[in-house]
């Protein structure tokens, strides 16, 4: 399997000044915010690489889900099953609460051979229709098998999407 990902955050915000705070002679009446934009291209040939990818969603049963990043599904992509992310690591990742869900949902290390994401005792806590997306170049550990679990926690039967890239 090859995989290309283009990962890039464009957070624009245009800001419109009061009349009080422009210069008498400025026609320029807003700023614009977006010089901590990021656009990058990751492959078999990148810095850091990716060699992985998996993109599904994960329903709940009971409330509770367990991501295990040495057998993830493969959703879309029969002829590979399953997907092991022995000595890899997360390279991006988002996780998505969607808005179909009706409570917030909580993604973990998880309790048993967890993965330390965003380190030790990570926790992120996503309102409906909330997403976080990270790109984490060479920063997390390697997918083993004391390190390999990441938890979900809702309610009922809610859904999560979920999308890795492992290099």
């Amino acid at each position: 399997m090859a995989a290309t990902l283009t990962y890039s955050t464009n957070f624009k915000v245009v800001e419109t000044l009061e009349a009080n705070v422009q210069a008498a002679s400025s026609t320029n009446k807003k700023i614009t915010h977006d010089q901590f934009n990021t656009s990058v291209t990751l492959n078999a040939e990148s810095t850091p690489v990716i060699t992985k990818t998996v993109n599904y969603e994960v329903t709940l049963s009971g409330g509770a889900a367990t991501i295990d990043l040495t057998a993830l599904k493969a959703a879309g992509q029969a002829a590979a099953g399953t997907i092991d992310g022995t000595g890899l690591k997360i390279q991006a990742i988002r996780l998505k609460n969607k808005s179909t869900n009706a409570n917030a949902m909580t993604f973990s290390e998880g309790a048993s051979n967890g993965y330390a994401l965003f380190g030790a005792s990570w926790l992120v806590t996503l309102p409906v229709g909330g997403e976080v997306v990270a790109y984490l170049p060479e920063g997390t550990p390697d997918v083993a098998t004391g390190d390999k679990t990441i938890d979900i926690a809702g309610t009922g039967s809610q859904v999560a999407q979920i999308q890795i890239c492992l290099g």
